[in-house]
């Protein structure tokens, strides 16, 4: 049989409904005040306070597909195998069913639902190691399953073991694989699990001990279970496809950009090993990544999730002309990526018209930018008599104006000069490690660790969303929200700069509502209800039919996932310490709460 993404879509959630768990829909890319990310990156990373916890208004038993954005690997995008944007489909225990459950369900579904036959699968389970014991419990149920002995791999942490970090959740976990060759599978996993041909498909992870800061490793109150199944790769695994390239996630995009390229063999041989073809490629999984952005109404800035955004754009703007693609070519393609998703993501159509003039106006922008750009390059090189391009220069103009190396070395040969290109990579390299020590920086804490501080500051943006509606008008819709031990971060929908006076009524009303010490909340209900209750639900679609709401005296009420102070004086006071543009149409308020 040959899947498509649609098709392995629908069977995942059927069968994980088939096994009484609740379909949530996916949430939004954007991490909800957890700072620990600039994006969703797995299927269990919007789940965090539940797995740590919280309870979810669906229950103990989860599915869903989830949206995901990767950026590590932006610059493997356009081989075989990487993209930005990928579709993760996932599990979830929450303290419910555990190893034997899950084990047999997985091999239910691989065999009976997929009808992978057993000889073209294996496994591999945790190892044991001095600090944590050998995984021999689900070696012995995947031996009840009917999985040979010899395909059962027992392997390292480095391959079979989860953790949150240094210290909290970890657990084994056990890795299902797939031979893609096209001769009989090896018999023994254990020596051949190195081999290409095997192919890893889904991982269940067993949240079974909490690691302290000795490293010692206690049985967790709560065993959750986590899984994740790449949708596009699976697909291309299943259809016997070299490629995410081949599925249909990525045929019709590429269609039309063999189309507007006037070389159709962009579509024809999507593997191709030409330049065009790696353009192609990138261009496709940049434009349909810049959509789902985009769907979740992130605009593109020089900061945080909106530069990750506009880098995509205009790297997908450099493809788009070395494939010889006239200009305003970006929303051609993103519509045909709109059209192939918006069944599974409605927001792609509400969002369709934002999605095309943010678009157009960043590819309008960039066009400036590269004639400015090469404008600028042109006079420093006229003012260097040498005829290598110093590494430092070469730098400068990637860092200000986003031109890739590849292009300064052919305006560079254009001139009659060349390009120290190691020096570059060094200036690269040095600027990347700097960027990570200070993401880690950023990043750090989050409301995903429970801390009071985060768990105060969220609750003061609470009361600072009903705040802006109320002194600026029910316009203002939350578009983003980041917090750190020491201060929140708001983004809001609002198109002119804040007044001091607004400033003054803002902070007015949030520092009533610390002053009353009303209690806060929180009830189960529906969707629906909420709305009746004139609740805020920017996040609503994240949580599906039912809901947690949480009430604070008369003066906020909104839905959340949590958690939250428990009287609203234990802020103490608050405080703006700015407001300032994040991006067109977009405000952002950076504020405190009293210590």
């Amino acid at each position: 049989m040959k899947y498509t993404t649609q098709d392995l879509r629908k069977l995942w959630l059927d069968f994980w409904k088939s096994k009484n768990h609740v379909i949530i829909p996916s949430s939004g890319v954007i991490p909800e005040n957890d700072p620990s990310a600039l994006f969703h990156n797995s299927g269990m990373h919007p789940l965090v306070p539940f797995l740590m916890g919280e309870d979810h208004p669906a229950g103990t038993r989860l599915a869903n597909v989830q949206k995901c954005i990767r950026t590590g690997d932006i610059d493997e995008v356009g081989d075989k195998t990487h993209l930005t944007f990928f579709e993760m489909l996932g599990n979830w225990s929450l303290g419910d069913y555990f190893k034997t459950e899950q084990i047999q369900w997985s091999f239910e579904f691989l065999t009976q639902v997929l009808n992978i036959p057993i000889e073209k699968l294996a496994v591999s389970v945790f190892a044991g190691d001095k600090d944590a014991p050998r995984d021999n419990e689900s070696f012995e149920i995947w031996k009840k399953c009917g999985i040979p002995e010899n395909r059962i791999a027992f392997l390292g942490k480095e391959d079979n073991w989860w953790s949150k970090g240094d210290v909290g959740p970890c657990g084994p976990d056990t890795e299902m694989f797939y031979w893609t060759g096209t001769d009989k599978a090896p018999d023994n996993f254990q020596d051949t699990c190195t081999n290409p041909h095997w192919v890893e498909i889904w991982n269940d992870v067993f949240m079974q001990f909490n690691k302290d800061e000795k490293g010692i490793l206690t049985p967790l109150p709560q065993k959750n279970i986590d899984t994740g199944m790449g949708l596009e790769r699976t697909v291309a695994v299943l259809n016997g496809l070299s490629s995410i390239y081949q599925t249909d996630a990525f045929t019709s995009i590429l269609q039309k950009i063999a189309e507007l390229s006037g070389n159709q063999t962009l579509a024809t041989d999507p593997l191709g090993t030409t330049e065009a073809h790696t353009s192609a490629r990138i261009l496709a999984d940049h434009l349909r990544s810049a959509a789902i952005l985009l769907g979740d109404r992130i605009a593109p800035s020089n900061t945080d999730q909106g530069y990750i955004l506009r880098r995509l754009i205009r790297r997908a703007i450099r493809h788009g002309k070395k494939l010889n693609i006239d200009q305003k070519f970006c929303s051609k393609i993103v519509h045909v990526a709109i059209k192939n998703l918006s069944n599974t993501y409605s927001e792609l159509t509400k969002n369709e018209n934002f999605i095309i003039e943010e678009l157009e106006r960043e590819e309008h922008q960039f066009g400036k930018t590269l004639h400015s750009g090469e404008k600028e390059f042109r006079k420093m090189i006229d003012k260097s008599p040498d005829c290598v391009i110093s590494g430092t220069i070469a730098f400068h103009i990637y860092e200000t104006y986003g031109f890739p190396l590849e292009m300064i070395v052919e305006l560079a040969k254009e001139l009659g000069k060349t390009v120290d290109t190691s020096a570059f990579e060094s200036a690269f390299q040095s600027h990347q490690k700097k960027s990570r020590e200070g993401a880690e920086k950023k990043f750090s804490g989050g409301l995903a660790d429970h801390s009071q501080e985060t768990v105060k500051l969220h609750t003061a943006t609470h009361l600072l969303h009903a705040a802006l509606r109320k002194v600026l008008g029910p316009h203002v819709e939350q578009r983003g929200s980041n917090i750190t031990p020491e201060r929140l971060r708001f983004d809001f929908s609002h198109p002119d700069k804040m007044t001091p006076e607004q400033i003054t009524e803002v902070e007015k009303y949030v520092n009533d509502a610390i002053a009353s010490n009303a209690p806060v909340t929180c009830k189960e209900t529906t969707v629906d209800q909420a709305k009746a209750e004139n609740a805020i639900g920017l996040f609503e679609d994240k949580y599906g039919d039912k809901v947690k709401l949480y009430t604070m005296g008369e003066f906020s009420k909104e839905i959340c996932g949590g958690p939250h102070v428990e009287h609203l004086g234990v802020l103490k006071s608050f405080k703006i310490k700015k407001e300032q543009s994040a991006s067109q149409g977009i405000r952002r308020i950076k504020a405190v709460v009293g210590k």
